[in-house]
């Protein structure tokens, strides 16, 4: 054992060696601008948190499994328990986060930057308290009393430590020529994202590869991978519910093409299920990267919500996708996100979620819905302002599909609604056809969230771009400045520049002059 002379000089080199930029103590080692209180403060706030996200599961537990015949309430508390589960995991991140740096093999699903790490986590663990409770709506139960008041407690904890932290400004981007393949990306990946594919396994229909169940792939999938596992999923109709776990990271899975490869599902709340649990895609594993497929979940509009895409993979790419179905298409519930060059369709609130979302060169084409219906394109779900989340959609169509004109051509067809009081969506340098309506904007319920929602339009082209007609929010923006546009940029929005270059998968840093 040292002598303790000998400890203190070797403290003070370490830290005289990183600077003043670092806070340290027996249980933080993180940058002290991240942080707005002491940094033992902070991992003793996260660490009392997880303790009480792990008694509350504890509480719903006991309610678990089928009750009575009531298939609904059965799926909401099994959704409670997924997602407490998960925002105890989100914790741990951020716990991990703030006592070593991310750097090395920690940097593989890390933006780089820890502030921004730790609120994108933060602010998904504050959202899914609130899935929680929406998956006991149409129910009858004490439960949902019950359980509601542990879950508000969770929430205000979160809350207050998603307040302890700042997200620092981006690093500078490097050239993206020199990024394009970085350093953990081994030659055989390399080849895979430039040409033929040599995926680790094979699922095809027919029986012809590894698996004839694209579900059946996924569990193959060692827990916690830490490079790129690739399945193939050759062209066919998989008429099946494939979920893929938090344990299930950095998976790549690629189709034959959005018209060729697809994934069949038709699970809706009318059906009994959750919005949440109705999905018939659904992605958790940090790092997971979709191509050349199609997600569809085909209820139809009469049956309401039903999600054909639900994701809370974090730094994940879904590239040449389509997904398609009526209400409540496309579920963005939480963490970084980047879709480009895909077909998203639908009918209610078809893009809905509370992630930190950007759509690059995407087709949106609203549906023909039910009678009298009206179609809303989004529905973002931002419940603070400290939360980074919002939709950003960029050089995308916005337009109706041709099927929808049949017969009828005046579906009131909107940009986006509030669902949650700080919802925040922007649009950019994209085609608004004249389908969609003047005031652009629909409410939610009365005068809900119009003063707090942040909506924005800057530098759009076509007949329903112009501002004149627009609805007279106060949170309603008409952006003029690019600095300010910009931040809602790849670069700037999801700092992809620090992690999109390794998915191989082609993207804009900024805005197009």
């Amino acid at each position: 054992m040292a002598p303790p002379f000998t400890k203190l000089v070797l403290i003070l080199v370490i830290l005289f060696t990183l600077g003043p930029g670092y806070a340290y103590s027996s249980d933080v080692f993180v940058d002290a601008e991240c942080l707005t209180v002491p940094g033992s403060e902070f991992v003793d706030s996260v660490k009392s948190t997880i303790q009480t996200v792990r008694e509350v599961i504890s509480i719903v537990s006991r309610f678990s499994g089928p009750i009575g015949r009531d298939f609904r309430l059965s799926n909401a508390i099994a959704d409670c328990l997924d997602l407490l589960d998960f925002s105890a995991d989100e914790l741990t991140w951020t716990l991990s986060a703030s006592q070593k740096p991310t750097t090395g093999k920690g940097k593989y699903n890390s933006s780089g930057n820890t502030g921004a790490d730790m609120r994108t986590w933060l602010g998904g663990a504050l959202g899914n308290q609130d899935t929680c409770m929406d998956g006991f709506e149409g129910t009858n139960s004490f439960v949902k009393t019950l359980v509601g008041g542990s879950l508000s407690q969770v929430t205000s904890l979160v809350r207050q430590i998603l307040g302890m932290v700042r997200q620092l400004p981006p690093t500078i981007a490097h050239d993206r020529r020199k990024l394009l393949f970085p350093g953990w990306l081994k030659a055989k990946d390399r080849k895979l994202l430039q040409a033929n594919i040599a995926a680790d396994a094979v699922v095809a229909a027919d029986g012809s590869g590894d698996f004839t169940r694209v579900m059946d792939a996924v569990s193959a999938v060692p827990d916690y991978n830490s490079q790129r596992y690739v399945i193939y999923v050759k062209k066919g109709v998989y008429r099946e519910y494939v979920e893929i776990s938090k344990k299930k990271t950095n998976i790549m899975m690629i189709g034959d093409g959005m018209d060729l490869t697809i994934i069949s599902g038709n699970r809706s709340f009318i059906g009994g299920w959750t919005t949440y649990r109705s999905a018939t895609f659904a992605v958790k594993g940090k790092g997971f990267i979709a191509r050349d497929m199609r997600f569809e979940n085909t209820a139809g509009p009469e049956k309401h919500q039903a999600v054909a895409f639900r994701s809370d993979s974090d730094l994940s790419v879904v590239f040449r996708c389509a997904i398609t179905g009526y209400q409540d298409t496309l579920y963005a519930h939480s963490m970084r996100q980047f879709y480009r060059d895909c077909l998203i369709t639908g009918t209610v609130d078809f893009i809905f979620g509370d992630g930190v979302v950007v759509f690059q060169n995407c087709q949106i084409l609203a549906r023909k819905g039910l009678p009298n219906q009206k179609n809303t394109i989004t529905a973002q779900g931002r419940k603070e302002p400290t939360q980074p989340s919002g939709f950003s959609i960029q050089f995308s169509n916005i337009s109706i599909e041709p099927s929808a004109l049949l017969g009828n051509s005046s579906i009131p067809t909107y940009l986006g609604r509030p669902w949650k009081l700080y919802s925040r969506t922007i649009i950019m340098q994209s085609y608004i056809s004249g389908f969609i309506r003047p005031e652009g904007w629909l409410e939610w319920n009365g005068n809900f969230a119009l003063d707090t929602l942040y909506y924005a339009e800057y530098m759009n082209y076509g007949p329903g771009a112009g501002l004149g007609g627009r609805v007279k929010w106060p949170g309603l923006h008409a952006i003029n400045d690019s600095s300010q546009a910009n931040n809602f940029t790849v670069a700037q929005f999801l700092l992809g520049n620090s992690w999109l270059p390794s998915t191989g998968v082609k993207y804009t840093a900024g805005l197009l002059v």
